[in-house]
């Protein structure tokens, strides 16, 4: 895919049209300033995404700020994103750029934006709408120059029905919005992205593994994926890790997967017999 001539730089792998969708929205929201919303399963790529829209635009040269919202505590989070001024709070010995300015002339990505606390998010609205943030402490609003991405896991519409997430925040945030497919809408991509993982690691390990073996891509295909591409890529590094052969085979892969994975035509029907034996065996008391 190319953007304005040049060909459009991702890392997102996979050729289905749900993965289209997603790098089609990224050629057209890329060049433009606007707030982004993307919402998604865990470990669909929301953040890969968040660097593409970066990478491929005019902001490309300056830093991209990545925050997790959901692993700071309220207390902390509000001075990571705004920064503080010396002796605003105990433990504040000196002057600190939040993350606010040290994005400053790039890109700010929120993930996890759903776990903001309801003051956090009224200041967090604030800087969007003024385009200024207060320091902790601070007396004077401090112009910035940023372009704000979030993403979310949660449905934040039903966060707005609990009193959880402010409507006002949410529709500020939403001005462009993609939602990331989910593993199991695309099973088309999982070869594609096993090969990818499994150079990565075949390169990281020193194992010279080339592929998967017919069974063991049946039961990556068939299989659910609740952890998503995530999921994927750590069973991979599993299988290359602990494996043993140039082929992951299907006793390479994890318990889980083992557990779920569809029996052959064969052993359903050698399963059958054996249970209509039995019942029989039962209602003739063991004649």
């Amino acid at each position: 895919m190319r953007l304005k001539g040049k060909v459009l730089q991702h890392k997102l792998a996979g050729s289905t049209a749900a993965l289209g969708k997603v790098l089609a929205f990224i050629a057209k929201a890329a060049p433009v300033d606007s707030t982004v919303l993307i919402e998604g399963e865990s470990g669909t790529g929301k953040e890969l995404v968040a660097r593409a829209l970066h990478q491929n635009s005019r902001r490309c040269t300056g830093p991209f700020v990545p925050v997790n919202c959901a692993a700071l505590p309220e207390n902390l989070l509000e001075s990571e994103l705004f920064g503080h001024e010396k002796g605003a709070f105990t433990g504040a010995m000196a002057q600190q750029k939040g993350k606010f300015e040290l994005a400053a002339g790039g890109t700010l990505f929120l993930d996890e934006i759903g776990e903001l606390s309801v003051s956090v998010q009224a200041k967090l609205l604030r800087a969007l709408q003024e385009r200024a943030i207060d320091r902790v402490g601070g007396r004077q609003p401090i112009r910035v120059d940023i372009r704000l991405i979030a993403a979310t896991n949660r449905d934040l519409s039903s966060g707005i029905a609990a009193g959880e997430f402010r409507q006002d925040l949410y529709y500020r945030l939403k001005v462009l919005s993609i939602r990331t497919p989910a593993l199991r809408d695309r099973p088309e991509d999982i070869p594609e992205l096993a090969a990818f993982f499994i150079e990565k690691y075949s390169r990281q390990t020193g194992r010279a593994v080339r592929g998967v073996s017919p069974e063991a891509d049946s039961i990556l295909r068939n299989y659910e994926w609740p952890g998503n591409v995530r999921q994927l890529q750590n069973v991979i590094e599993h299988a290359v890790v602990l494996g043993s052969g140039e082929v992951i085979a299907k006793e390479d892969l994890p318990e889980e997967l083992l557990q779920t994975a569809p029996q052959s035509y064969h052993a359903r029907m050698h399963r059958a017999r054996r249970e209509i034996f039995r019942n029989a065996f039962a209602r003739a008391k063991g004649d």
